[in-house]
Order: C-alpha cells, then structure tokens, then sequence
C-alpha cells in the first residue's frame, strides 16, 4: 500500500513552512547569539523567539499547519496520532525541581512538591504532573484533532523524527490507520540541556557549520514537524494534492556507546540498506542526501565515510543545520519536510555553514534547481540510534 504525504506542518526559527523553505533558499541562517538564562554564558543558538518555546504551543502549531496545508477539519475521529520529542516537557520538570529547592530554602519542614504550568505560569497542585510526562505532545495533539485512534510518543535522540513518521508509515501499511499525523517537536533550549552539552564539549563556539574542516559542534535549537500521512486510495478519493511518498525505512541501533558512533559503521550502513532494500532502490538510483550533518566533528566524519562506502561520486548532498540549527528530536522530522519540499518544488538547498569541505562530494552550496525524483534523509542520534527514510515523487504530485 503505498503512504502518500499530503500536507506539512512546520516551525523552525527561519519560521513557518514556507518562510523557512525560503530563507534556507536564499542562503540564510537563523542562528543568534542569545543568553536566554542569566546564570548561563551566552551562546549561538536557533531560537524561534527571544524567549525559550513552549512544546505545547510548537505542537499545536505544527498540527493545526499540517492539517490546513491538507485541507482537512476536525474533527478527526480514526486519525492515528505519532508525535515524539527527544527532551518533550523537560522544561516544566526543571522549572518544578528549581520551585522545589526554592522551597527547601524557604521552609525548615518538607515543603509541598509543587508543579509549574509552563502554559500559564503558575504553580498547580501535585494532580496536574501528568500533564508533563514525556508522551504528553502526542497526547496534546490527540486530544486536539478529537482522535479515537492510535496515539504512539517515539523517543529515541536524535532519530525520534523519522522513527515517528515510520511508525505511521506502519499504521497505514498494516491497515490500523487510513491517515495519520507523525512528526516530532522540540523545545530544548533549558538550562540543564545547555549545560549538559557545554559540559560534553558538543556545542559550537561560533556557528554550524556541517562537513567543514573548521567545524566546531552542534548549535541547539528549537523547532518541529508533522507530516499528514494518507493511504493513495484515500488521498486520491478526496483529490488531495500529494508532496510525495513514503517508500521505505531503516532503523537500526549500535549498541557501542552513550554518545559516540560506533567507527565500525557496521549498524549504520545496515540502516541505510534496509532503507534501500524495502524502498526497492539502489544507491545509484538516489538523487539527493540530506545529511544528518550537525557539524560535530564524529558525526560528520562517520556520516561522510558511510556516504563513501555506499553512493556514487554525484550524489548531491547538504545538510540544513546551519541555518535552521540541530533541533535533536525533530530535526529528522525537519529533514523529511525539507526533502519533500525539494521534491515538490524540484530545488535542493543549500548546505548554509559549509565553506571549506572536508570530503570531495558533491555538496550543494547554493540553491540547485535539477531533477530529484528520490531522496534519503538520514538521523543519527546519542547511543547510536540509527535512521533513514526514503521518498520519492507521486504522479499526483504538488505543483
């Protein structure tokens, strides 16, 4: 059964879906140096605001975009919900750690756990807590589209975007779901998230700047997005205009370390065959990579030997982390969306950062209007999670 895209929700800090399309076009970046907590250094950062993002709000969001873009109301009572965040309501559980110690200071006897409400800013009962447990965007958005169907909260770093849009991939193809809403939000930008990746020395000094040889490090940043998934039968019952299809997926995981890729490749090159084996595809019959590319210098290396092992020479390549940032979680979801659109609109776009190539690839450094029929987009992710989606063009493609 084939599993259609027809419309697309996103958020990034260059905006909405269509204004990020057209500012990573024209080569623009929004990475800004912010110092969002005052006890904390200022760094470069994507942020969508001057103030760190709520989930809530970024779910919302992207949802309500997704279904306006495929022409749909709700409610939506047989629509599977898949939206998973790799940090999801961290920001609330950190603002109710700093209320509690604030408390403990206050008081000499235990005082009250209490909670914050990070939509209204106000301390709630103990009750409330449930609201912010980590599958709570997916539950959001259920709850949103009036949903009786399947509601699944995927986390697994970096590569929870894609794992999402496979699991609703799945529900289609196995016949639970006729249409499905599956992405990936993220809100990261705390204090103990910046200081963790400080801490590891992953952060850049100055900017991103993926499959450089100045590369410095990943800049955090905030974002999301959800893609309107549809059997063809439905899709095309209702006339809807399609992005693309999903053809397949590989998801695979190295079981070597915490936060290191394992140098042997063997796991992450067993992702990108699956992919390749149940979309039906060779290498050569790929068109463009969107590259994981969060400009670390392990990453990027990893990324780039496994791209040598396995494509041909002219395979045109770009990451869009330096100019949207790394948003962890949703940056695979980020990735699909910007790949669909490229084979929308037949344009690549640029890899924004890269000014002086490690590797002899075919890097798209501008703008490249050419034929794209197939895309991959690959995530990889802390404890070597392993992701890679296929896509390709519909006959009833957008226009």
């Amino acid at each position: 059964m084939q599993v259609c895209v027809t419309g697309i929700g996103l958020v990034s800090a260059l905006g909405r879906l269509k204004p990020s399309w057209q500012h990573l076009l024209n080569g623009e970046s929004a990475i800004r140096w912010y110092r969002p907590f005052a006890n904390l250094s200022p760094l470069p950062l994507a942020m969508i605001g001057q103030t760190p993002a709520s989930i809530e709000q970024l779910t919302y969001q992207v949802v309500a975009d997704a279904l306006e873009d495929a022409n749909l109301t709700i409610p939506l009572k047989d629509c599977g919900v898949v939206i998973g965040s790799s940090r999801s309501c961290q920001a609330a559980w950190e603002q109710l750690a700093q209320e509690q110690i604030t408390s403990h200071r206050k008081l000499d006897t235990e005082p009250e756990y209490p909670r914050f409400d990070i939509l209204n800013e106000e301390i709630l009962t103990l009750e409330h807590w449930l609201d912010t447990l980590p599958h709570q965007p997916a539950i959001a958005a259920a709850h949103y589209i009036g949903s009786f169907g399947p509601a699944l909260a995927p986390m697994a770093a970096c590569a929870t975007g894609i794992w999402a849009i496979a699991q609703g991939f799945e529900l289609i193809q196995t016949g639970q779901c006729q249409r499905v809403i599956a992405g990936a939000v993220e809100a990261p930008i705390t204090p103990l998230t910046l200081a963790g990746f400080t801490k590891m020395g992953a952060l850049a000094k100055t900017g991103a700047y993926p499959f450089d040889k100045q590369r410095q490090g990943l800049v955090l940043a905030e974002g999301g997005s959800v893609l309107v998934l549809e059997s063809e039968d439905l899709a095309r019952r209702r006339a809807a205009p399609i992005y693309g299809k999903l053809m397949g997926f590989g998801l695979t995981s190295d079981a070597y370390h915490v936060s290191t890729p394992n140098p042997n490749l063997q796991s992450a090159i067993a992702a990108v065959k699956q992919c390749l084996d149940r979309s039906h595809l060779f290498p050569t019959d790929i068109d463009y990579i969107h590259a994981h590319g969060t400009g670390t210098t392990l990453n990027d290396q990893n990324e780039a030997e496994l791209i040598q092992q396995l494509f041909p020479q002219g395979v045109a390549i770009s990451s869009t982390k330096g100019a949207t940032g790394h948003t962890l979680g949703a940056s695979g979801a980020i990735g699909t969306a910007f790949s669909l659109m490229a084979l929308k609109h037949q344009v690549l776009p640029p890899c924004i950062g890269l000014r002086e190539p490690e590797w002899d690839f075919d890097f798209v450094t501008i703008a490249r209007q050419c034929q794209v029929r197939q895309a991959l987009c690959f995530s990889f992710g802390f404890g070597g999670q392993n992701a890679v989606t296929a896509l390709g063009i519909s006959s009833n493609c957008r226009h």
